[in-house]
């Protein structure tokens, strides 16, 4: 999801010739579906490409959500659809498309539910000429359908329309699939992309359209012995094999262990409750962070932008939000932890002279008002950088709009401001309970302010203390899922020039299904997912 520190003008046209070839799959005796999948490393190329995906991600956002008048959400489910960056994605499998089958590369993708793939009937965007397109008029199953189809992706969008076709998948055929013929591929990221496609593995509460996703047909039209998928992702950087998609079951040779299941919360995404994020042995806090995970992006993204993200609620209560999600490289979740964990693995981020500004100026007064119990969601309104709505503070800016007796641009930097104070607020808060100096507690967080990372970017580290570094654990059930700092750094190039990157990405993601944390393939990879539809669960064990 993003970008990174520094540049690194490498030729785009090396990416584009570099498809994956030669997937394997196969039908096992006991009735497992076996879908092989070919790793593509991180490179050089896949950053730059995703530094310029980032422009066009920022650009599309401040139209989404902005006040220009642009494109507005169709339905609350569609938020993460739109946030994601598949210029990162790393595990491609191949499917089949008519009769004969059209072979196509795409991402198993558990964070969306439609296929798509280039339509030979596209023809003025540029990325269709750099990947195979179906054609309807080779096959003989091929039935019309003709209902128009657009996906927002915060890297792009894709629109054409839908079509009736077999789709084979391992030794399995799929009869009447409805998919997607994307006449319109604009953005670098599909133009790049090693994949040609994606196959959404989510629910049909997110499909667009209202189409039936392959899941579901896999099921309904009995090709399966068992309404459950599962995941091995390989994470060995020097073996070509990328893993394994399992349809119908598990492979034990799969994971280690017994899986530890929690149940679907609300169907659309893979989501589930998650506990505490720990870093080292010590709690984030997340589940007990008020409104104030909802903000911090806005300091860092187009000022249009905060304008909507300043309405949002955003808080963890008992537990947060999570997906299990095949389709996102990295780990994302709100600003306020990513910040903290980013911090204490020294990962470079965007530095904000308003956090650093109000820490200085406001800082003491902040932690003497938390020592005499101030309700913390009014501290900032009471020292004037925020206003009052009367349940929380918001951001001046905002307040103006709501009265309609101010000027907006004028409230702009208010609302910076108001958002760094509530931070600064959370991480204080979260200070005092670990019975600090005050000192001590001010240097934390302006050290904080320093590391707010790149919006739904990476952040970069010193390779050289990855062996140093904490551990970053999840609470998911009954047990804690601990990944090492060798786990959750990516390793980009050789020598004097790799690079270290984090796999923690901020995103906020707004209600009702934000905050919440996405766990890409960083967390994948470590730990084998199994997604049981029969049962409406998901389940983790630690991959073999």
């Amino acid at each position: 999801m993003g970008t990174t520190n520094g540049g690194l003008m490498i030729p785009l046209l090396l990416s584009m010739f570099l498809l994956p070839l030669g997937f394997p799959t196969s039908s096992a005796a006991n009735g497992l579906i076996r879908i092989g999948l070919r790793k593509k490393p991180m490179d050089a190329n896949s950053l730059f490409a995703a530094r310029l995906s980032y422009k066009e991600r920022k650009s599309f956002m401040s139209r989404r959500y902005g006040l220009r008048g642009g494109v507005q959400s169709d339905g609350d489910d569609e938020d993460i659809i739109s946030l994601k960056n598949y210029m990162n994605a790393q595990y491609f499998g191949e499917i089949g498309i008519g009769t004969p089958a059209q072979k196509f590369t795409v991402v198993f993708d558990t964070g969306s539910s439609n296929l798509w793939i280039p339509s030979s009937k596209c023809y003025f965007s540029i990325a269709c000429y750099f990947h195979p397109k179906y054609k309807s008029s080779q096959s003989s199953t091929y039935q019309k359908n003709g209902k128009s189809a657009e996906i927002h992706y915060g890297t792009g969008s894709i629109s054409g329309f839908f079509s009736d076709d077999d789709v084979t998948i391992g030794d399995l055929i799929i009869k009447n699939q409805d998919f997607i013929e994307a006449t319109k591929e604009p953005g670098v990221t599909f133009m790049v992309a090693k994949f040609d496609g994606i196959l959404g593995l989510g629910f049909k509460e997110i499909s667009v359209g209202g189409s039936v996703p392959v899941w579901y047909n896999m099921v309904n039209q009995g090709l399966i012995k068992d309404p459950v998928f599962s995941f091995w992702l390989n994470r060995n950087a020097g073996e070509g094999e990328g893993g394994e998609i399992v349809f119908g079951g598990v492979d034990p040779n799969h994971y280690k262990g017994e899986h530890v299941y929690v149940p679907v919360t609300q169907k659309g995404y893979w989501q589930f409750n998650m506990g505490d994020v720990l870093i080292g042995d010590e709690s984030t806090g997340i589940t007990a962070i008020f409104h104030f995970d909802r903000v911090l992006l806005s300091l860092l993204l187009n000022h249009y932008l905060l304008l909507y993200l300043l309405f949002l609620p955003g808080y963890c209560d008992s537990s947060c939000a999570a997906i299990a999600d095949s389709g996102t490289s990295l780990i994302a979740g709100p600003t306020t932890a990513i910040t903290e964990i980013n911090q204490r693995i020294g990962a470079a981020g965007v530095v904000s002279q308003e956090c650093k500004a109000v820490v200085a100026q406001y800082g003491e007064q902040i932690l003497k008002m938390l020592i005499s119990q101030t309700q913390p969601a009014r501290i900032c309104s009471q020292i004037d950088l925020c206003a009052f709505d009367g349940t929380h503070d918001v951001g001046i800016g905002i307040e103006s709009i709501i009265n309609e007796d101010k000027d907006v641009s004028a409230g702009l930097h208010s609302d910076a401001m108001c958002n760094a104070c509530e931070m600064a607020v959370v991480w204080m808060k979260s200070q005092l309970r670990r019975n600090h100096t005050e000192e001590s507690m001010l240097n934390y967080v302006n050290e904080l302010c320093e590391r707010l990372p790149s919006p739904m970017g990476e952040s970069s580290v010193d390779c050289g203390a990855v062996a140093s570094m904490p551990t970053v654990s999840f609470t998911i059930g009954d047990k804690i899922f601990e990944l090492k700092p060798e786990q959750y750094i990516l390793k980009v190039g050789e020598g004097a020039a790799a690079q270290c990157i984090s796999g923690f990405t901020a995103l906020d993601v707004p209600p009702p299904r934000g905050p919440l944390w996405i766990l890409g393939d960083v967390f994948m990879g470590v730990y084998h997912t199994v997604f049981d539809y029969g049962n409406s669960r998901v389940g983790f064990a630690e991959a073999a």
